[in-house]
């Protein structure tokens, strides 16, 4: 946890943060880019993050996607909470569809398995990502849909 944190952590859990998504998504996509990956929005915030690369699950073009993640048993947890927004972010169907993925975390890339929580498992993993993302209880209230949470485990 950085300086920045509670910043980060209280501008998330406003209501009106799905709808800048895609900007900030691009912004940090194109933030990473310009400083070869050594700097991410989340950083500056102080959170733990990597960027997911994924084949499109229809174009299997890469796709890659900044992410909170939480790190977890020797790898990283991710939720498709997408701030809580109605429809799931684009990366969880297309994660589904592959049978790996690229992680890039602490500038470090790593090919990775990667598996869907459930039941029991997904709440003890839920509770562990609370303490790093607090907002993302906010988030279920604000959705309808279940937010999915995936473990990232390098190969």
């Amino acid at each position: 946890m950085g300086l920045l944190t509670p910043i980060a952590v209280k501008l998330g859990s406003r209501p009106w943060m799905p709808r800048l998504l895609p900007q900030i998504t691009w912004t940090d996509t194109h933030l990473q880019k310009v400083t070869k990956g050594r700097l991410t929005l989340l950083d500056i915030a102080g959170l733990p993050n990597l960027m997911l690369t994924v084949p499109g699950r229809k174009s299997g073009i890469p796709r890659s996607t900044p992410l909170l993640c939480v790190p977890w048993k020797g790898g990283w947890l991710i939720a498709g909470s997408y701030f809580g927004a109605p429809k799931p972010p684009a990366w969880a169907a297309n994660l589904r569809a592959a049978e790996t993925v690229q992680v890039r975390y602490d500038r470090r890339t790593a090919s990775c398995a990667w598996r869907e929580l459930a039941g029991e498992e997904k709440e003890r993993a839920w509770s562990h990502m609370l303490v790093i993302w607090p907002n993302y209880a906010k988030y279920t209230e604000w959705t309808d849909r279940e937010i999915p949470v995936f473990l990232l485990t390098p190969l």
